[in-house]
């Protein structure tokens, strides 16, 4: 696909190079206007999705201030984990235990909510921060008209994550992972306003979605971790179906240590046929594709920069 160069103005103006003291937000009112976003025309505007809300140094991963962290630098979709409490409150954690990224330790099951609030969160270089873990309602509640929260798999019960989504009409702004087409189904039946990210690695799995009659206008693809020329079949039966693919940089090119190398992988999975990177590493990702954005997109609607 053919990508347009900004000068180094535009792209000040489109993006910004350096913080701003607004956000970069994606302007998105509803489930309609979600899929509508989501919808893969061939001229789309590339972005991120911060994995585990994205990972910064002062910033820990799944707190809301590093999401609006991130949004200071880039427009951003964000990969959440939703767990359980003692007492059944839905709080954000990737570990069943609070003892990488917390002053806690043991399982996050075993403490109430009130329990969970009196710890604070770690950075990814474990130093001790003032922040909170958060509920997925309070995340929610921040993130309605700023951007979209993609809930991973975890440990709470799909009945719970549908109720939560239909309690706080977040159909617009919060997206479901499902790793096949049956647990797609499951969300669908009860809810026809639902997008997911799903994974769809093969042929065989995109056959799944449409024997299931999921609609494609509900999906962003997840197609795996690594940017590979054999995608390229699988990015053509997606594309023609008006889906997006999506590629996780987080176990792979996030891992590489040189920065420059880093920056090298993120615009080749662009360039390769993806669009849009989950990464760890949100801020140097976001950084490293602003000079794929193309000089006119139907989608450029979507990304505002707030006052």
């Amino acid at each position: 696909m053919k990508r347009i160069l900004f000068c180094s103005a535009m792209l000040c103006c489109t993006f910004g190079s350096f913080a701003q003291s607004g956000l970069h937000v994606l302007k998105i009112k509803n489930a309609k206007e979600l899929r509508s976003f989501f919808k893969y025309t061939g001229n789309d505007i590339p972005f991120v999705s911060g994995h585990r809300g994205g990972i910064n140094k002062g910033f820990p991963e799944n707190s809301i201030e590093a999401l609006e962290n991130t949004l200071k630098y880039t427009p951003a979709t964000f990969e959440i984990d939703p767990r359980l409490t003692k007492d059944s409150v839905i709080v954000l954690m990737h570990d069943a235990t609070l003892n990488r990224t917390t002053n806690g330790t043991g399982k996050v099951g075993d403490y109430t909510l009130a329990e969970l609030k009196q710890l604070r969160l770690k950075d990814v270089e474990g130093n001790l921060t003032n922040f909170q873990i958060p509920t997925l309602e309070e995340a929610i509640i921040w993130a309605r008209g700023k951007t979209v929260l993609i809930l991973d798999k975890k440990d709470v019960p799909f009945r719970m994550t549908a109720d939560i989504i239909r309690r706080n009409k977040a159909e617009g702004h919060v997206m479901v992972t499902v790793h096949t087409a049956k647990e797609a189904k499951w969300y669908h039946e009860r809810n026809k306003e639902i997008v997911f990210e799903a994974f769809v690695k093969t042929q065989k799995a995109l056959e799944e979605y449409e024997q299931e009659n999921i609609p494609w206008t509900h999906i962003m693809a997840y197609v795996g971790p690594d940017n590979k020329p054999e995608l390229k079949p699988l990015y053509a039966n997606l594309n023609k179906r008006g889906v997006m693919c999506m590629i996780s940089a987080a176990p792979t090119y996030d891992k590489l240590p040189d920065a420059t190398e880093r920056a090298k992988a993120y615009r080749a999975v662009i360039e390769g046929g993806a669009s849009l990177i989950e990464a760890d590493r949100s801020l140097e990702a976001g950084e490293a594709i602003k000079t794929l954005v193309p000089a006119k997109s139907p989608k450029k609607k979507f990304f505002i920069i707030t006052k």
